[in-house]
């Protein structure tokens, strides 16, 4: 966790953007070809609800998120075409080894409500999945603006 005035608070940043960021654009450049030459597919992206809200103690991270988030809503719009769906995931505490170093291990919810999500959301469609507790709270708040300005076609 990386506060903004932290003194490794660049490195921190560049490492997050290496593995949340360009991470996703390479996986899409490289499978998207290939799903395309199949008649089509989907791209799960993990994203976060700190991709659209931060903290004092996890900016690099949330930024980083951000980042992901964008270009997550850009990859929907060019992929659409292609018969490729996007479905940007959003999970609040989960309990993961991430989870575990943050500290939330009390408060996370299993793997399993991201899974079992991903797989409804894939089958109804959906591009946005908030799929623990707090992150389907925090989903009904976003909700609005979603549907008004990321979710149209």
């Amino acid at each position: 966790m990386t506060n903004p005035l932290d003194v490794n608070v660049e490195e921190s940043f560049k490492k997050e953007l290496e593995v949340n960021v360009f991470g996703l654009l390479r996986m899409a450049q490289a499978f998207t070809p290939i799903l395309e030459k199949n008649g089509g597919g989907a791209f799960v992206q993990l994203n976060s609800i700190a991709s659209i809200i931060g903290g004092k103690d996890m900016s690099t991270y949330a930024a980083s998120k951000a980042a992901s988030y964008s270009f997550t809503q850009s990859l929907k719009q060019s992929l659409l075409p292609k018969n490729i769906q996007m479905l940007s995931v959003h999970p609040g505490p989960i309990d993961t080894d991430m989870g575990v170093l943050a500290g939330i291990k009390d408060i996370a919810e299993p793997a399993t409500v991201v899974s079992e999500g991903i797989v409804t959301a894939l089958k109804n469609g959906d591009f946005h999945l908030f799929p623990d507790t707090m992150a389907k709270e925090f989903g009904e708040a976003y909700k609005p603006y979603a549907e008004k300005y990321i979710e149209t076609d």
